[in-house]
């Protein structure tokens, strides 16, 4: 029976990436997204063309109805969920901290610290056997930036990424015994649209020649490591916060 996994922010870049990898494996996927209808439907058919299953589901991280109705159309779709990809977040423009507006803050964090919270949770209550479910993965998208800090930049979302390491941390230990193995990847300057959304969208190649590598990483490299933390191959790993950043 085909492994099922909930991808949340899978319209594009890492999110796509990873839709595809598990595709090839012969997964069926849950791709959510926020706003594009039309990205989502192209990950869906990549995924399909790969090999897999896949539907489109709209919901907005931070609106805790929408994830658990993200859930069930997923479980609804495929049957029983065995994984999630804890991929979505947002960046807004660079500026210092003091620039930075409350509601600008306040929507970060609504995303990237209590979206993934309460996706993580509700995977918890499907997947731990302790409550009827029957075990599986969950890989959380953190950052190079919560260990970085982002100065000058994106301060806000570095201190959202340090609480998924934390929540990375927590959950691996809490969920162990229950069946769920947890663990964060935490790319560092990677070629996708996001570094757009702040604002600068050469960022990523500009910064990314001056790490060790000597370049930017792409989307389907960090999905590879994502891919190796949801299969048995990492079957003793859990509670690790894996960097995929180059070196830097």
């Amino acid at each position: 029976m085909s492994k099922v996994v909930l991808i949340t922010g899978a319209s594009r870049g890492i999110g796509r990436a990873t839709a595809r990898a598990l595709g090839a494996l012969g997964w069926s996927v849950g791709v959510n997204y926020r706003r594009d209808a039309d990205a989502a439907r192209v990950t869906v058919e990549e995924v399909e063309h790969a090999g897999g299953r896949a539907v489109a589901i709209a919901g907005d991280v931070a609106d805790e109805a929408a994830v658990i109705a993200m859930f069930d159309a997923t479980e609804n779709a495929f049957g029983r969920i065995s994984a999630l990809v804890n991929n979505a977040g947002i960046v807004a423009p660079s500026m210092p901290l003091a620039d930075m507006d409350a509601a600008r803050l306040k929507r970060l964090f609504d995303v990237n610290v209590f979206g993934a919270y309460l996706c993580a949770r509700e995977a918890a209550r499907r997947m731990s056997t302790d409550r009827g479910g029957a075990g599986g993965a969950i890989v959380n998208l953190s950052s190079a930036a919560a260990r970085l800090g982002s100065p000058n930049e994106y301060v806000d979302y570095a201190g959202s990424k340090g609480a998924i390491d934390t929540l990375t941390l927590g959950l691996a230990k809490e969920l162990g015994p229950r069946g769920v193995r947890v663990n964060a990847v935490r790319p560092g300057l990677i070629d996708t649209e996001i570094h757009a959304s702040g604002g600068k969208p050469e960022r990523a190649a500009q910064l990314g020649a001056q790490t060790p590598l000597g370049r930017p990483g792409s989307a389907d490299e960090v999905a590879e490591a994502i891919v190796w933390l949801l299969t048995d191959a990492s079957s003793y790993v859990s509670g690790t916060l894996l960097d995929v950043s180059g070196g830097r």
